[in-house]
C-alpha cells in the first residue's frame, strides 16, 4: 500500500470520527430529537459516545502525522472500530427496536454505510500491503 493512500485513509477516518463526535457532544439533545430516538432525561451516553469518537478521531490524526515520537491509532485499529461499530448500527437498524422517523433512518443508514465503507477500504488497503 502506498504511504500516501494510508495517510489519506487516516485523514478521512479521523474527520468522520471528529465530526460525528463533535455533533454528539455539542448537541446531544438536538441529535436525539432530529433522529427521532426515544427522549431521555439523560444525555450522558450520547455525550460519552461523542467523546469516544473525538478521541478516536484525534488518535487517527496523530497516527497520520507519522511522527515516531507520537503514535496514535493505527489503520488496523480503525478497521476493527469501523466494521464493528458500523455492523452493530446496521443490525440495530434492521431489528428496529424503536420507531424512528424516516429522516432518522436516512441519517443513521448513511452513517452506517460511510463507517462500514471506510473500514472496508482500510481493510482492503491493509490486505494489499506488501511485506517489508
Amino acid at each position: 500500500m502506498r504511504e500516501s493512500h494510508r495517510l489519506r485513509l487516516l485523514e478521512i477516518d479521523s474527520g468522520i470520527n471528529l465530526l460525528l463526535g463533535i455533533v454528539l457532544v455539542g448537541m446531544p439533545d438536538a441529535t436525539i430529537a432530529f433522529l427521532g430516538l426515544p427522549a431521555t432525561e439523560e444525555v450522558f451516553y450520547v455525550s460519552i459516545l461523542g467523546a469516544v469518537l473525538i478521541g478516536i478521531g484525534i488518535a487517527l490524526w496523530v497516527e497520520r502525522t507519522n511522527d515516531e515520537q507520537w503514535r496514535g491509532l493505527g489503520l488496523f485499529g480503525a478497521v476493527v472500530i469501523n466494521l464493528v461499530a458500523g455492523g452493530v448500527l446496521c443490525v440495530w437498524l434492521v431489528i428496529d427496536p424503536f420507531s424512528i422517523p424516516a429522516r432518522g433512518y436516512v441519517v443513521l443508514w448513511t452513517v452506517a454505510i460511510i463507517v462500514v465503507a471506510t473500514g472496508a477500504a482500510e481493510l482492503a488497503a491493509l490486505m494489499r500491503r506488501q511485506p517489508g
